[in-house]
């Protein structure tokens, strides 16, 4: 049966052009048959649900002809993933529900603090490939855990790491089922929370089954229907508001415009925002306009991106060292095409609702015409957008209407006046990018609790069957806690992805890194730099968060991965120099680790 599913993969690998050159262009065929059939009078709410339905019956079919028996495969997709196709999978798993439905929104009410978001995603991936990814393929291991037990030689190393890292994971997988309840409410007209449970269903069904390999090869797909979606509305407005078609270096003038137009409106003193929503602009509401606000934030998400389980063990998938290298390169390209999109769909939303001269403005129209839009009902009745007249003067002013960050991206279609065909489009590219990357941490959490909790630490001898059977139920019961803290809506789907990368890089940022390049590091030095950094910035955070402390530095929860990864590095440094230093086998297998050629570490199966 192993070597039939061998044989199976190997001829999949083999056509992955053209299979997936085919599903293009059949989602595009989809795409222009549901833009004929709104033509021809077909519902908002059919349309919308089409393209969910689609889309993860779509999904569901690659995760269950993906299923497999086999450990390589379930936990590194059996290291057969070219470096073109990782990358696109690595990026569909990145660009999450934030980065799809969260990250413009941020940007649009944030300003260009936010952009720290962006600068840090981004070049987080040069400290991944030049720093991690290589390396940790030539280990050869399963997990990240499996990295940090194996190098420091010792389970309770390895536990500290699977502790931070299900905190992490849970705490990022949380925000995209958020994400998926969003999307769901607004396209199905059902209940956030029970939305919440229709995205963890189609979650389930990609990566029960397959595992990684199953995740891999849908996470390629999701990611061609997302960045097809996000650019589409981009392309769209801009040539109908005269920035040409590809408005990335032309949208400047947008940008003063909007200043003009803010100036001209004038900002009212704050009003109080409606429950669950954020005024449109609201100063006290925003960042700090330093620069410092947006460095604190790309340091915290570099060295973030630098430890989050969920993408290292992506590069473990790869045939080989140089391909994990290669792979990096494509994530960065397939990555850019969104994040370089972002600030311009903010900028183009933003001027679609304050210019007089387009016909969908809000900004100084009558309050009543405002509140009688299709649109801003529709939103309204989900909790999304409020527009409320509070000084009485029967005019939408600036500081009178209200949106949450979340909903500007899957918003943006109906606001520009665009075809209800786009919405649908968009909505099924915010699915994909929240499943994506829920998909790849739930496996990550589930693979490090059965992996190296159940099988390295409690039954050593458990076979093959049993280790999956504990793998797939441990990531039922994650995911439907996850579900559970996503419906009661604690924070907004960006500030939870933020806490997860500070979660991430507090730590695992130096044991990850020091474990590499440096030698000397020890047992003991890597247990005190995991649990001193995790520690003290979860403390900072619930300190800063409850507003016990005044945030030092401007460091707010956001942030607190500054105050964790400064922890971390003092107590590795101090308490591995003052204890001995590892086994010359221990010091050797690093040297070796930074050897580009050769064959990994460990041996497959371990």
């Amino acid at each position: 049966m192993a070597i039939e599913e061998g044989k199976r993969e190997k001829r999949f690998i083999d056509n992955l052009g053209k299979v997936y050159a085919l599903y293009t262009l059949g989602f595009l065929a989809f795409f222009a048959l549901m833009a004929i059939l709104e033509q021809l009078g077909m519902s908002a709410q059919a349309i919308g649900i089409g393209f969910l339905m689609f889309t993860i019956a779509i999904y569901a079919i690659i995760g269950w002809l993906s299923r497999t028996a086999e450990v390589d495969a379930y936990y590194v997709a059996g290291r057969e993933v070219p470096a073109l196709y990782n990358g696109m999978a690595t990026a569909a798993d990145w660009m999450s529900g934030a980065s799809f439905v969260a990250l413009a929104g941020g940007v649009y009410f944030g300003g260009y603090p936010y952009l720290g978001y962006i600068v840090g995603w981004t070049g987080g991936y040069v400290l991944v490939n030049s720093l991690m990814a290589p390396y940790l393929r030539k280990f050869g291991c399963y997990t990240v855990p499996d990295f940090v037990g194996t190098r420091y030689g010792g389970n309770f190393a390895r536990l500290c790491a699977v502790i931070i890292l299900v905190v992490a994971s849970f705490t990022y997988v949380t925000a995209q089922i958020n994400a998926t309840g969003t999307i769901a409410a607004q396209t199905l007209g059902v209940p956030f929370e029970f939305g919440v449970w229709l995205g963890l269903l189609g979650i389930f069904i990609c990566s029960m089954l397959g595992g990684m390999r199953g995740v891999t090869w849908t996470q390629v797909a999701q990611y061609i229907v997302l960045i097809i979606a996000y650019l589409v509305p981009i392309i769209w407005m801009s040539n109908r508001q005269g920035f040409g078609i590809i408005p990335h270096f032309s949208y400047g003038d947008a940008v003063h415009r909007i200043a003009e137009l803010e100036a001209q409106y004038g900002l009212k003193p704050a009003l109080e925002a409606i429950p669950g929503v954020s005024v449109l602009v609201n100063p006290q509401n925003a960042p700090e306009g330093k620069g410092w606000a947006m460095v604190s934030l790309a340091i915290c998400m570099m060295a973030g991106t630098a430890s989050l389980p969920h993408i290292l063990m992506r590069y473990f998938t790869t045939p080989s060292v140089r391909s994990a290298r290669r792979s990096v390169g494509w994530s960065l390209t397939f990555i850019f095409l969104l994040y370089f999109s972002a600030p311009a769909l903010a900028t183009l939303s933003k001027l679609q609702l304050l210019d007089p001269n387009l016909a969908t403005s809000v900004i100084g129209k009558a309050f009543e015409d405002v509140a009688n839009l299709q649109w801003v009902k529709h939103w309204s009745s989900v909790g999304m957008l409020a527009v409320a007249d509070q000084n009485g003067d029967g005019i939408v002013q600036l500081n009178e209407f209200f949106m949450r960050p979340d909903i500007v991206v899957l918003a943006t279609p109906e606001i520009a006046g665009l075809p209800y065909v786009i919405s649908g489009l968009v909505a099924a590219g915010g699915l994909a990018a929240a499943m994506s990357t829920a998909d790849g941490l739930l496996l990550a959490i589930a693979n490090a609790l059965s992996h190296d909790l159940y099988y390295k630490m409690i039954d050593p001898k458990a076979d093959t069957k049993r280790r999956l059977t504990v793998a797939r139920v441990i990531l039922l019961f994650i995911g439907a806690a996850a579900a559970i803290v996503a419906s009661l809506k604690l924070t907004g789907i960006l500030g939870a992805v933020a806490w997860a990368f500070d979660f991430a890089c507090s730590g695992l940022f130096f044991p990850l890194v020091l474990g590499v390049w440096w030698k000397r590091a020890n047992t003991a030095g890597a247990i005190a730099g995991m649990i001193g950094g995790f520690v003290s910035g979860s403390l900072y955070l619930y300190l800063v968060f409850n507003k016990i402390m005044t945030p030092w530095f401007g460091i707010d929860d956001v942030r607190f991965g500054i105050v964790g990864m400064a922890v971390s590095l003092v107590c590795m440094v101090v308490v591995t120099l003052a204890t001995r230093e590892p086994s010359k086998e221990i010091q050797d297998m690093v040297d070796e680790v930074r050897i580009p050629s050769g064959k990994p570490i460990l041996a497959s199966g371990h």
